[in-house]
């Protein structure tokens, strides 16, 4: 399995999943011609793409919908809240295919089965995602105030993660953010994970973890720099068994091959 995040970041958010055969999209919160030109430069094929997975119905991770599915015809995957903000954003939704998924349920979408399951945000029904291709299987969470214990069973199960690393407290609090905005993003029930949160989680998901790619960093509130030093921090003795990278949100991060 390859993994690409194309973009990541409150701007707008897409990761590009190829296995044998087939590949899928999470998100698709830029441009359907950054999608496509950023799936190219990562060496991988649009022609390719199985489906579209949506975690929630924000702007940074549907904003593409409309015109990517119009010129790249494919199912588009989300719980019925989703799927509600998806439909009200598009010009034809007709044109559109839209299947309901169900958190904790499995489906298919040929090259991969996947797994969602329910995150802490606020959005109508937001969720993370679990995709395997028969050998490993990718985790995809972001857009969440923490991560539960039932969360961490899904996780468990994952050779790899896209996991948010959202905010450093101390730039959050002293940041330029009104203070109900600062309150939003560190809410644990519709809010960030914060650098140490996410830390926290690899560190709980060691020694089975091999790559971890740090998601949606916020551009005010965190650097790549705190995120990776907490990170590694952390995981202290694990740190040189765990790949880190981190999404980026104006550049393709590296392919992982996992």
């Amino acid at each position: 399995m390859k993994v690409t995040v194309l973009a990541s970041g409150s701007k707008g958010n897409s990761i590009y999943i190829e296995g044998d055969g087939g590949a899928l999209l999470v998100d698709a919160g830029i441009s359907s011609r950054r999608i496509r030109s950023s799936v190219e430069a990562c060496g991988g094929d649009i022609s390719l793409v199985e489906g579209l997975c949506i975690t929630h119905e924000h702007s940074d991770h549907i904003r593409g919908v409309d015109v990517f599915t119009r010129q790249c015809p494919m199912t588009v995957f989300g719980t019925g809240g989703t799927l509600a903000g998806v439909k009200e954003t598009l010009k034809s939704p007709g044109t559109t295919s839209l299947n309901r998924v169900i958190p904790g349920e499995v489906f298919d979408t040929g090259t991969f089965s996947v797994t969602p399951f329910s995150t802490s945000h606020d959005a109508a029904d937001p969720t993370g995602f679990c995709i395997s291709d028969g050998e490993v299987t990718m985790g995809v969470c972001t857009d969440t105030g923490m991560v539960t214990p039932v969360m961490m069973e899904f996780l468990s199960h994952c050779d790899a993660l896209v996991l948010e690393s959202n905010h450093c407290p101390v730039m959050l609090e002293n940041g330029p953010y009104p203070v109900f905005l600062k309150q939003r993003i560190a809410d644990k029930n519709r809010g960030h994970l914060s650098n140490r949160a996410a830390s926290n989680v690899l560190s709980e998901l060691c020694p089975d973890l091999s790559v971890a790619v740090l998601a949606h960093l916020s551009e005010e509130n965190n650097t790549p720099e705190k995120a990776l030093a907490t990170a590694r921090e952390t995981l202290s003795l694990f740190s040189h068994d765990v790949e880190l990278e981190v999404g980026l949100q104006h550049a393709v991060t590296r392919t992982i091959e996992v």
